[in-house]
This record gives C-alpha cells, structure tokens and sequence, in this order.
C-alpha cells in the first residue's frame, strides 16, 4: 500500500466520518422534533403534521450538506496526495539525474586512469627488457673482468716475487722501509712548515707591536712631555720677560746653551717655561733664571757664571740630599759618590711617582716585614734604599736601571746579600734569600699604593666615570654627581617624570649595580633627590 493509497483511505474514512456525525446530528433532531412534536400534540395538536414535515426537511438538507462536504473534503485531499506525489517524483528524478551524472564523470575518470595504467604498463614492460638485456651485458662484462682480474693479479704476484728476488728485501721489509721514508719525509716537511708558521708569527707579532707601542706613544706622548718635562717659573713681572730675552735674543740663547734646556716666552702673564727631558737640567735652568732676576745683571757672561755656580751647588744639594737619607734610614757608612746617585732620585719620577720617596716607601716597608717575619731588617732596608739606584743614571748609560745599579753597587763595594736582594725586585733574577723576596714585595706595595702612581689615577678618575654611567643608564636621571673621593653620589631626577617612589627604586637599583659591577674600599653612598622648581620673570 503506497502513500496515495493511505491518504485517500483516511479520506474516506473521514468522510464516513462525517457522515456518520451528521447522521447522529440528523438523528438527535429528529428526536427534538418528536418531543416538540409531543409537546405540540399536547400544545396544539393541529400543528404537528406542519412540525414534523418542516422537520424531514430540515433533517433532508442537512444531510445533503454533510455529504457534499465530505465530497469537497475528498477531493481535495486526492488533489494534495496528487501534488506532494508529483513533487516527490520530481525530486526523486532530479536526485537520479545526479547521480547518473556523477557516474559518468567518474566512470570518466577510471576510464582515462586505465588508459594511463595501460601505457606505464606498456613503458614498464619495454624497460624491463631493456633491463633484462644490460644485466646479461654486464654479466659478460663482469666475467671478462673477472678474468682480467685475476690475469692482473697472477702478473702483479709475479712482479712482486721478481722483485724480492732482485732487491733482497720481502714484502714486509719494503713495506717497513717505505713507510719509514715516508714518515720521515712527513716530519721534515711538518718541521719546515712549522718553522715557516713560527717566523710568519713573529714577523706578524712583531708589526702588531710596534704597531700598538707607536699607537700608544701617538696617544699618550704629549700629555707626557707635558706632566714630566716641563718647569714653569714665575716673574714678579712681564717687563722681566723682555730683559730675559735680551738684545736680539742673546740672553735667552745663553741661558739655553748654558743649561741645555728650551725656555718658551709666550703669553702666558708673568711666567716662563723651562723644557727639558732631564729634570736636573730644568731645576738649574729654574733656579739660575731666579738669581739673575734676583741680581739684576743679565747678559751672557753673567748667565755662564750663574749657571756654573748653581750647577756646584745643584752637586752639593743631591750629595745632601742623599747624605740626609742615608742617615735617616741608618745607613752613615754609604759610599760618599753614592749619595749624590740617591739626591738624583728626588728629580726622577717613574709613572708620575717620586723615584726617592719611592725608594724610602720600599726600605720601611722591607724592614717592617722583615721584622715580623724574623729576617735580617738591617739589609731589607739596605736593599730597598738601593733598590732603584741605576735610575739615576738610566737615562745617561745604556742598560736597564737593575743592571746599572749592580754594577754602581759593585763598584762602590755594597756586600754580594744587598746586590742580590736589590737586583731580584723585578724578576730578572731569581730570589735566593727572604730579603730579596721581601723587597720585590715592599716594591710592589708601595707602588700600589693609591695615588702614588698615574695607573692609581687613572683607576680613580674611571671608578668616578663608572660610578656617573651607572647612575646616568636610568630613565628620568638628569645628571649624577661623583663627590668624596667615590664615597658618596647624587643623583638630580626630573620632578615630572620620576616620583617619590621611583626616585626610592632608583636610588635601590643603582646601589644593587653598583655592588655587582664595581669594586671599592668601603661603601658608597647613593642620593636620590627630586625637587620641583618653578621659574617665572618679571618684565
């Protein structure tokens, strides 16, 4: 029983339905008509026949009703059943009509891949005999070699044994041999490529070296000469300058040829500048130049007198002056021509420190540490006075300043202990006694001493500069301050960008950096501070 024959049972049930309804109707007012009926018999008998025949028609015209309604109903109930029929055929063919489509595109497709497989199969088949007939090609190939091989190797054993015969060595033997040639060949070939690297090396390091020595000397040379090798000398007057040059300069050329040093007479307002290498030279320019002025009379043969008399006296004052620190230190049997070697250390300066001072510095401190350790004070002291004796006569003799002075200490009869100690201070010769050692120690002390050299300088001056370029690194700091030596930095924050608790974090951060990125005695104080200015003017 398909759909339509569903529908149009329901129909006609319905209809039935219906039928059946109205007939129930039909009925149930034909029993009103018999009780109206009734009570008209017992009202007014001579209606009833009316009643009951207006009654059959009223029943007749109902019952047409129902039945063309159920007619009406059935018939449209057909006509639905026959569209929704008719749609879904027509969706079912539209349905077909793709898939039959689809089925053609893909038997298509298989048909066209077939062709494909088709001619691979072809390719393949055609291939596999082309392959079939070279694998035969190089099995006849492989067995010509074969033979061939083993023709070669009969041949070469042939060889082999014809040569033992003739050299007299077997195989083993000239194996050995050969390599042995070979590796010395190897080694002397390894040897001359290690010596030709080696020279290239030098040859390299060597321009590298005295590429940075001269660079270095570019750099630091005039600040050098400048510090080390200049005297200024003040005048109660620039008049006096005019008297110093003399007539066409004939004063001042005396007084350069005399003293063998170069006075500059520039712009600068009562003073003149005395250059020289030598700082003796410079003291006996300086103090020759205050006594002419002193005197008065200037003219050559004066500036040659004063100059002669302040050289005996410049003699004089360096024999004193190492006299005077001989017996200071204990030491009043020193050689006399050896005091006038130590009064030459006060004019001599190494790395911007005093060369005598220096040399005082090491001799306490060689007999302090001798004492502590039980040594023989008296010679760590003697020693460190006469540690550094060849730099006063370094620059006027050729040899480094430990091989003069062993020399000047021979001469002048200094013990083999004191020669020793002295000459082992910079590692040329190796320590023997603990008094040697103790003054390559007190050297090394007091040359590191803070301030007592330029590098101390320097290493101050850059602790300053890293101390600002912390500080400096942070967002809103407007300028940093260096102050008490290190100890202590403040730091100026813009008031409109940094509050009171950013200025706390900064002033936390900045002493963290500085504990991990710096090192230095003691502690360093780091201050924050951030005011607000307002600036107006009055016009």
């Amino acid at each position: 029983m398909n759909a339509l024959q569903i529908v149009l049972l329901l129909v006609a049930i319905g209809a039935v339905v219906f039928g059946i309804l109205n007939m129930k109707k039909a009925q149930l007012a034909q029993v009103d008509v018999s009780k109206a009926q009734a009570r008209a018999e017992a009202d007014l008998k001579a209606q009833r026949d009316q009643l009951f025949a207006e009654a059959e028609k009223e029943a007749e015209r109902i019952r047409d009703r129902g039945i063309k309604e159920a007619e009406s109903l059935r018939k449209e109930a057909e006509l639905k059943v026959k569209e929704q029929a008719l749609s879904a055929r027509t969706e079912a063919e539209k349905l077909v009509n793709e898939r039959l489509q689809a089925l053609d595109k893909q038997e298509q497709r298989l048909q066209s891949k077939e062709e494909g497989l088709d001619k691979k199969l072809t390719q393949v088949d055609q291939k596999t005999k082309e392959l079939e007939l070279k694998g035969e090609k190089l099995k006849s190939e492989i067995e010509k070699l074969e033979g061939q091989q083993a023709d070669a190797k009969r041949l070469v054993e042939e060889q082999a044994q014809l040569l033992e015969t003739l050299s007299g060595y077997t195989r083993e033997q000239a194996k050995a041999e050969i390599v042995g040639q070979l590796e010395y060949t190897a080694k002397m070939d390894a040897a001359k490529l290690i010596r030709r690297i080696e020279e290239e090396a030098q040859e390299e390091a060597q321009k590298k070296a005295r590429w940075a020595i001269g660079d270095a000397i570019q750099r630091v040379a005039s600040e050098v000469v400048t510090e080390n090798a200049v005297t200024s000398v003040q005048l109660p007057s620039d008049d006096l300058k005019g008297r110093i040059i003399g007539r066409e300069g004939r004063n001042i050329r005396a007084l350069e040829k005399a003293t063998g040093c170069d006075l500059i007479v520039d712009d600068t307002p009562e003073s003149i500048v005395v250059s020289s290498f030598d700082p003796i030279r410079r003291e006996v320019a300086r103090q020759s130049i205050l006594k002419l002025l002193a005197d008065g009379r200037i003219h050559p043969a004066r500036i040659e007198e004063v100059v002669e008399k302040v050289k005996v006296e410049m003699d004089q004052h360096l024999k004193e002056i190492g006299e005077a620190t001989c017996i200071a230190l204990g030491f009043p049997d020193v050689h006399p021509k050896l005091h006038k070697l130590v009064g030459r250390l006060n004019y001599r300066t190494s790395y911007g420190q005093n060369v005598l001072e220096h040399t005082k510095e090491v001799a306490r401190i060689a007999e302090y540490m001798a004492v502590e350790m039980g040594a023989d004070a008296r010679l760590a002291r003697r020693a460190g006075l006469f540690h550094d004796i060849g730099k006063a006569i370094d620059r006027e003799v050729e040899g480094t300043h430990i091989e003069i002075g062993m020399e000047l200490m021979k001469r002048f009869g200094e013990k083999e202990a004191v020669i020793h100690a002295m000459a082992c201070h910079h590692g040329d010769h190796e320590p023997t006694t603990v008094e040697a050692m103790l003054i390559t120690a007190a050297d090394a002390l007091s040359a590191a001493r803070p301030g007592a050299r330029r590098e101390m300088l320097e290493t101050y001056v850059k602790r300053l500069e890293q101390l600002e370029g912390i500080a400096n690194s942070y967002k809103g700091v407007q300028k940093s301050y260096a102050m008490q030596a290190g100890r202590e930095i403040r730091i100026m924050v813009d008031a409109g960008h940094v509050n009171d608790d950013q200025a706390f974090w900064i002033a936390k951060d900045v002493t963290k950096r500085i504990e991990n990125e710096m090192q230095y005695p003691g502690q360093i104080k780091v201050t924050v501070m951030r005011e607000t200015r307002a600036v107006e003017y009055a016009r």
